[in-house]
């Protein structure tokens, strides 16, 4: 976001000549569908905001706005959380929680970029996006939303998308949810998080801190609690912290209603008033969509309840971000033409195909599609195999839109289906349901092993759907649902080579599934082309390089298992389940092998305050070449607090030939050293660290070996 003198003095002078209630309406954001009663009064006053509204009417309210007083233009945004995706026929991405499989800052720059693009040709202004939340317990119903489960990596990629979506001033980007939202108790959405503000700052606070220094324009509050302090009304946190000390300029929009649920739900305000100077002295700058903070807002101000000093900063960095954006000027916008176009396209068919994880492999595939090697028969069966929605996931225009506004959609987007019979144009591919994700009805597995029985290859599309997945849709168990491991079994027993393919909005617990395929290839909601990538794998059209974000739990029980708890676990397990879990953080499968090797230290005792640096050879042992993603990792042996037994440090993402080798070095600083103390200081101190090179997490140890090295750093 850029700031002027000029646009400054412009806002100063605006200011000097509102009214409270014109200064209250700019910090106040409205949704059209869920008020149509006052909506007609309120659009004609110069309000701040709109959400959600798109096409013709979005220009008539702009004309609205400039027939005020003041004609200042109000700033339209949109959840487009992958892609534009509320708008039928845009470009969809993957989920957040797939394009995080790819590990590829530059390919999610891009998107963010591609993103912006759209959303300003349709004539909006500010994308809800992106999600720093932490996915550390898999019950909640969010996770498809996150990066996944590590601070280190959600910080580094929520970074990337921010610069694509602000890198050309088309759209304000908003970072949320502010803060610790993901952690709540039991994975229970918008419920209280019970952690200490040392806490927030070691776990939760380091994602936002990236996320202001690569320029986002707006953050949003959660709606959660945080130790009983609801975060509308947190001033530490949002006044103190974000502004203070990562000294963020732009505005702060309240999730939707929170000032609602400060009285009806969180019950710390008695009224709307008492909300309202609770929200805006924190910190609060917009209202997302309770009507009845307008009027509250303009009492407690009017009283003198809310300084005006308050008020007037808060418009100031509304007004600051709608200049940046160049809303006061007519604004040129994009053509049209740059949603779904062929660059866009291509784009998310790359970040597509590297968002997928090979999780299994016996050597079942690639599967030779040549019209020589096809197989003659292949049997595509399953719940997912063929419906587009649960491949979208949650905040597109399948699961927020009406049915009757996407009845015909366009014909490349693909299921896994679509995706088969495009990629093997020379097998013959049937198709049968097999049973639904959940309930009884259409089960035909009689159908399903007939089909199977009589192909040469079966690919089973299994997962979950938009009831088991997304916001208030937090689960307590997270098995196959259904009649689905009925069906696995009974396909397995049929003898044939079975490939698994599943779509799914977060890690459910597959132990099942990759005990009975042979080969296992996870697609986090997929985007328009999905299906087209899974069968591009399958035939080995490209070399996977998806690697897990996220840890899979082995059980519900088990949860959470996220790789980079603590060490003081008595006997690290439960009496009753496997330790670990079922696949780690960072794990995914190539169709070649890469050999990690010659691991080295710059220096072996290095002055506290100094970096140092470490590399390896990697190298492609195989007959097909492909990307590995090399990863950082360090261990601090003894502290004053407890740390993490493992953490994230670093990653590099590289292509090698067959048989190439490439040395890959990373520099280590002293904030990858860091820990914060009791006194909620981040210091470096002085001590012993291990260091690793890895494909993925390697097992704890303080021990050195071959792609270990200990480092100590003195006073």
């Amino acid at each position: 976001m850029k700031i002027t003198p000029e646009n400054e003095r412009k806002i100063s002078e605006l200011l000097e000549k509102m009214s409270v209630r014109d200064k209250i309406l700019q910090m106040f954001q409205m949704d059209k569908s869920a008020h149509k009663e006052e909506f007609p009064a309120l659009s004609e006053e110069n309000l701040g905001s709109y959400l959600s509204i798109m096409g013709e009417e979005v220009e008539a309210l702009r004309q609205k706005a400039k027939a005020t007083e003041h004609a200042i233009p109000p700033i339209f945004g949109i959840d487009a959380i992958h892609g534009h995706a509320w708008r039928p026929f845009a470009t969809i991405f993957p989920s957040q929680l797939a394009m995080a499989c790819s590990w590829n800052e530059e390919l999610i720059e891009e998107m963010g970029a591609a993103t912006a693009k759209e959303v300003n040709a349709d004539g909006l202004d500010w994308v809800f996006s992106p999600v720093l939340c932490i996915a550390r317990d898999t019950r909640w119903g969010r996770v498809d939303e996150t990066f996944g489960e590590d601070p280190y990596l959600i910080g580094k990629l929520g970074a990337a998308i921010i610069r694509g979506y602000e890198r050309d001033g088309l759209v304000a980007s908003c970072a949320k949810h502010y803060i610790g939202y993901g952690e709540a108790t039991g994975g229970r959405d918008s419920y209280d998080t019970e952690v200490t503000m040392r806490k927030v700052r070691e776990v939760f606070l380091p994602p936002f801190k990236e996320a202001v220094e690569a320029g986002a324009s707006t953050v949003m509050t959660a709606y959660g609690t945080l130790d009983g302090t609801p975060m509308t009304a947190h001033r530490e946190l949002l006044t103190d912290i974000l502004r203070g000390e990562l000294g963020f300029e732009g505005f702060v929009v309240t999730d939707y209603c929170n000032y609602k649920l400060i009285s009806t739900k969180h019950r710390v305000a008695q009224d709307a008033r008492e909300a309202a100077r609770l929200g805006i002295t924190a910190g609060n700058d917009m209202s997302m969509n309770t009507v009845a903070f307008i009027d509250a807002a303009v009492a407690e101000a009017e009283c003198g309840n809310i300084p005006m000093e308050t008020i007037d900063e808060a418009v100031r960095r509304i007004l600051r971000v709608k200049f940046a954006l160049g809303l006061f000027e007519e604004k040129e916008r994009m053509p049209k033409s740059v949603i779904a176009c062929k660059e866009h396209r291509r784009l998310n068919h790359a970040l597509t195909r590297e968002s997928l994880v090979l999780l299994k492999n016996n050597g079942v595939i690639p599967i030779d599609n040549s019209p020589e090697k096809a197989p003659k028969s292949i049997a595509v069966i399953g719940p997912n195999a063929n419906g587009m929605e649960n491949q979208y996931g949650d905040w597109t225009f399948t699961s927020h839109r009406e049915p009757a506004e996407y009845k015909r959609m366009k014909n490349d987007r693909y299921t896994v289906l679509a995706g088969m019979r495009e990629i093997f144009p020379d097998s013959e591919i049937k198709y049968c349901l097999g049973c639904p994700v959940s309930g009884e009805e259409g089960a035909d597995i009689a159908e399903a092993v007939r089909l199977a029985e009589s192909a040469d290859l079966t690919v089973l599309v299994l997962g979950d759907d938009l009831s088991q997945n997304g916001e208030a849709k937090d689960r307590a168990k997270l098995e196959l649902t259904g009649k689905q491991t009925e069906l696995l079994a009974a396909v397995k027993a049929v003898g044939k080579p079975l490939v698994t393919v599943m779509v799914t909005g977060k890690p459910l617990c597959i132990g099942d599934v990759l005990e009975k395929s042979d080969a296992v290839v996870q697609m986090f909601c997929g985007s328009d082309l999905g299906g087209l990538a899974a069968a591009e794998l399958i035939s080995g059209k490209f070399n996977p390089s998806g690697k897990l974000p996220i840890s899979y739990p082995r059980s519900v029980g088990a949860l959470p298992c996220y790789y980079n708890g603590y060490s003081s676990w008595h006997w690290g397990g439960y009496c009753d389940e496997e330790r670990g879990a079922l696949l780690s953080f960072g794990y995914g499968l190539s169709f070649t092998e890469y050999e990690y090797s010659d691991m080295e230290v710059s220096e072996r005792t290095v002055k506290n305050g100094e970096s140092f640096t470490v590399s390896a050879n990697v190298t492609n042992k195989g007959k097909m070449a492909g990307k590995e993603t090399v990863q950082l990792y360090i261990t601090d042996h003894f502290s004053s607090v407890m740390t993490p037994r493992i953490n994230l440090r670093g990653f590099k993402k590289i292509h090698l030939e067959p048989g190439e080798t490439k040395r890959v070095c990373f520099t280590v600083t002293p904030d990858d050293l860091a820990l914060v103390n009791r006194r909620e200081e981040t210091v470096v101190e002085p001590g012993k660290f291990t260091v690793y090179i890895a494909p993925c997490v390697p097992d704890f140890t303080y021990e050195e070996e071959k792609m270990a090295k200990i480092v100590e750093i003195t006073e």
